[in-house]
């Protein structure tokens, strides 16, 4: 394989931006083979704005039977990634999905295990994971030069949805076409980095407000405590109806705290760690020193999605080591499911790493019964295989 072949099911607002930058030669080494969509307006974008030589279907397993792909890109409902990944395995194919992962775990582990078996490379479009602030923060984390953790609190409440974005379509902010509000929509990223830079938690507690100001189903208020093994604790809070937002990240350690805020990282540095000085200050009140550092960060010009394609190209290729490979896409979603099942049963403690899988996906159909958007003449539910 001296280029790779991409198809792409869905084109959307973002499958239609994959395409047009893989049509504009943005991805080296990569083409544009095909794209599918169900919607005749959408193939009728296609047809105008894509080259000619871009065969346009009708249908997914079509697409996915011609052969004339080495990787396909899912751009499609949340419901779906888990569902045309594993038809795309089991022909051979090579899998990018777009975030989520998926709704539930229990259809993405089934993924996961295909993608294994396939032996096919796996990947999660987590494009956060490219931008430098993050890497750096957990560049910083993985040295040990903060020591150990205290507390993490992420405010992200930037991501303001008028009235209008929810009606643009349909399925937006339903059970049984999204699968979910804010958590799914707007913060996979943020859960996504959340465990890349910190690390899985060990209980969760969440509080969860449905339509918030908005006719619309799902969650859109979110206030989540974490609990870690080694006693570090966190606090996650997300929205879509506040305006003026904010998008801030603090994490606490030993040796001081880092502020993550404007794509700044601002380290107030302990001159001596709080454990240290708690077990040699002697004189009552008091506290360490501390040194305000701005950590510099490598501004980079790129399209973050680009980054994400070229180096999913290059380990297709060259053997480049995935920067997001497609298995880690059931951390971010355990998390995700955690939140909603701690909602659902009182707010009870839930542990990410073992969820009861059965009993969400349980009520993620009793909220599916009772949702307002129909795909077709009968209300549909979750089989086991994952799909609707």
């Amino acid at each position: 394989m001296n280029t790779v072949r991409f198809g792409i099911i869905g084109i959307g607002n973002m499958g239609s931006a994959h395409a047009l930058n893989l049509a504009a030669g943005k991805v080296k080494e990569a083409v544009l083979s095909c794209v599918c969509d169900i919607d005749p307006q959408r193939r009728q974008w296609a047809k105008e704005k894509l080259p000619a030589d871009v065969e346009i279907f009708d249908d997914a397993e079509k697409m996915i039977a011609q052969g004339r792909m080495d990787a396909v890109i899912i751009a499609v409902p949340h419901y779906y990634h888990p569902v045309y990944a594993k038809i795309a395995f089991s022909k051979g194919l090579n899998v990018l999905t777009e975030k989520p992962a998926g709704v539930f775990t229990k259809a993405v582990r089934e993924m996961n295990e295909a993608a294994a078996v396939s032996g096919k490379l796996f990947g999660i479009m987590y494009n956060q994971r490219t931008n430098p602030v993050y890497k750096k923060v957990r560049s910083l984390l993985q040295s040990g030069e903060l020591g150990q953790v205290k507390r993490i609190i992420w405010i992200i409440t930037d991501w303001y949805r008028s009235q209008s974005y929810y009606n643009s379509s349909s399925w937006r902010a339903t059970w049984s076409g999204e699968g979910g509000g804010v958590l799914l929509n707007q913060c996979p990223h943020q859960l996504d980095l959340w465990q890349w830079m910190c690390g899985m938690p060990d209980e969760i507690r969440s509080f969860m407000r449905y339509g918030v100001e908005r006719d619309i189903e799902v969650e859109n208020d979110v206030t989540t405590y974490f609990k870690y093994p080694n006693g570090a604790t966190g606090v996650f809070i997300a929205s879509t109806h506040d305006t003026p937002g904010t998008n801030r990240l603090e994490i606490s350690a030993d040796m001081g705290k880092l502020v993550v805020e404007k794509n700044k990282i601002t380290y107030i540095r302990n001159k001596i760690g709080e454990k240290e000085f708690n077990e040699t200050w002697k004189n009552g009140f008091g506290q360490p020193e501390t040194e305000t550092i701005d950590i510099p960060v490598e501004k980079e010009d790129f399209d973050e999605h680009v980054a994400i394609l070229q180096n999913y190209t290059n380990a297709l290729l060259h053997g480049e080591e995935l920067i997001a490979p497609g298995k880690d896409g059931i951390k971010g979603l355990s998390i995700s499911n955690a939140m909603h099942l701690s909602d659902w049963t009182d707010h009870s403690p839930v542990d990410p790493n073992h969820i009861d899988e059965d009993l969400f996906v349980k009520l993620l159909q009793e909220h599916i019964q009772k949702s307002t958007f129909v795909k077709t003449t009968e209300k549909q539910v979750l089989d086991t295989e994952g799909s609707y």
